[in-house]
């Protein structure tokens, strides 16, 4: 079956149902008409025994053939060995029932039907056994079962056929509805085919105004799809923006390569030019590290940080790296323990990029300040440097952006992005506020803005116990 099309097995288990509920309808009807026709003739049977029974004499004989005769229906009386002592009515010449039934009647009556219907049996009869002196002698009554007989073969035809009919009306009807049902599916399928052969754009056509399983699942794919076209094109805008980035220091290293070639050279004069050319490497190695970190950011919720334990190893390890600049950075921590709903290296990860951008872009000097309010942790890195323009403000958390005055300084502009990937993942905001214009980044957290001088970065995380 599991080979068969999904529309033949609907059809053919709806088939199959039908036909169960059809065997069980036709079994009752059967019985009831079977149950009232048996209880017609049972009638007759007793009416017939009570009027016999008082007859039969102590030899055997019935004592008034002629009132026996009267009820209509045909009887014997038996000895114990099943011979024919007396007889009258339609009963034939032979014994109707055997010594064995005999012996089962005991002192009560037993009833039971001669003959069968199924195969056609020409003389059938239903009679009663009754003991009129128990253990020597019995009356057998019996009545004709052909009209009985007759009515069940009947009914049993007129049942079959209908039966016929009911599951190929069913199979029918079975097939139109699993047509209808499947035809969006088919539909779906189709212009999935469409899209998976290079269509853009294109969205399952979904009904308006149904909610079914089948349009359920259209706006479930066209979310997918959807989803995964928003994936795709971010994918080709970050190779596209990646591939632009490293030209430029891969020419440059180009030409410089090339221009060391062209004469002979002391060699002060090849030092100078592997210096210059350590430069290059060393922006395209921040640049490849930079894209390796953005492209590793995974989902880093489930455990809790301490962020002042963060943020003082940060900024003392700025401080041993950059000595001549350990003053540039002030730091003022929360007073006591504060923990975010963040993994440790995502923290450490936003942090120092905070601080380096500040370093790199901003001017001295750089105040880290970590605080609790309500229930966000929120981290904030303020310098007084040129800031941004509120276009870019907007912007600044694409990746590779840079404003025209960064140009010309260290970097990719990969630093916001990763910061603003690690902060909407774990539930927080990233803020950016510049000269009273606000850019709010991933979830807009209940916690009001912090107004100051110069360029200002907050982070709003979720603590520990929200």
């Amino acid at each position: 079956m599991s080979r068969l099309p999904l529309r033949v097995r609907l059809v053919a288990g709806f088939v199959l149902a039908m036909l169960v509920l059809l065997i069980a309808a036709g079994a009752f009807v059967y019985w009831r008409v079977e149950y009232a026709l048996d209880r017609g003739l049972d009638t007759e049977l007793d009416q017939a025994a009570a009027t016999i029974a008082p007859l039969v004499g102590a030899s055997g004989r019935v004592g008034s053939p002629e009132a026996a005769a009267a009820t209509g229906a045909g009887w014997q009386v038996l000895d114990r060995t099943g011979r024919v002592v007396d007889s009258g009515g339609p009963a034939p010449a032979g014994p109707l029932v055997d010594p064995g039934d005999l012996a089962r009647v005991g002192s009560g009556t037993l009833t039971e039907d001669i003959g069968t219907l199924l195969p056609v049996t020409p003389d059938p009869y239903r009679v009663q056994v009754t003991a009129v002196e128990p253990g020597s002698a019995y009356l057998v009554v019996a009545v004709r079962r052909g009209h009985r007989d007759e009515a069940l073969r009947e009914l049993l035809l007129q049942l079959t056929l209908a039966g016929l009919g009911a599951l190929a009306i069913a199979a029918v009807v079975g097939d139109v509805l699993a047509r209808a049902a499947l035809r969006p599916v088919e539909r779906y399928r189709r212009r999935a085919a469409d899209i998976a052969g290079g269509a853009a754009g294109l969205r399952l056509d979904v009904p308006p105004g149904r909610d079914d399983e089948i349009t359920r699942l259209g706006h479930t794919l066209n979310d997918m799809l959807a989803a995964l076209e928003r994936s795709l094109e971010h994918e080709r805008r970050f190779v596209d923006d990646a591939s632009h980035e490293l030209r430029t220091p891969l020419t440059l290293l180009k030409s410089r390569i090339q221009l060391a070639r062209r004469r002979t050279r002391t060699i002060d004069e090849h030092e100078r030019t592997l210096d210059e050319l350590a430069v290059d490497v060393s922006r395209l190695a921040d640049l490849a590290e930079q894209l390796l970190e953005l492209g590793s950011v995974t989902s880093t919720t489930g455990t809790t940080t301490d962020v002042n334990v963060v943020v003082g190893a940060v900024v003392e390890r700025r401080r041993l790296a950059l000595p001549e600049r350990a003053d540039d950075i002030e730091v003022t921590l929360a007073p006591a323990r504060v923990s975010a709903a963040l993994d440790p290296i995502a923290v450490e990860r936003v942090v120092d990029n905070l601080v380096q951008n500040a370093l790199l872009h901003g001017r001295a000097p750089v105040r880290v300040t970590v605080a609790v309010v309500d229930d966000w942790v929120r981290l904030t890195v303020r310098d007084d440097g040129e800031g941004m323009t509120p276009d870019l403000l907007e912007t600044a958390t694409a990746r590779f952006t840079r404003s025209p005055g960064a140009r010309s300084r260290p970097g990719a502009g990969l630093g916001l992005s990763l910061v603003d990937q690690v902060v909407t993942e774990a539930g927080g905001e990233l803020r950016l506020c510049f000269a009273g214009t606000h850019a709010s980044h991933g979830t807009t957290a209940p916690v009001p803005c912090e107004h100051g001088d110069g360029m200002t970065v907050s982070v709003l995380l979720p603590t520990s116990h929200r």
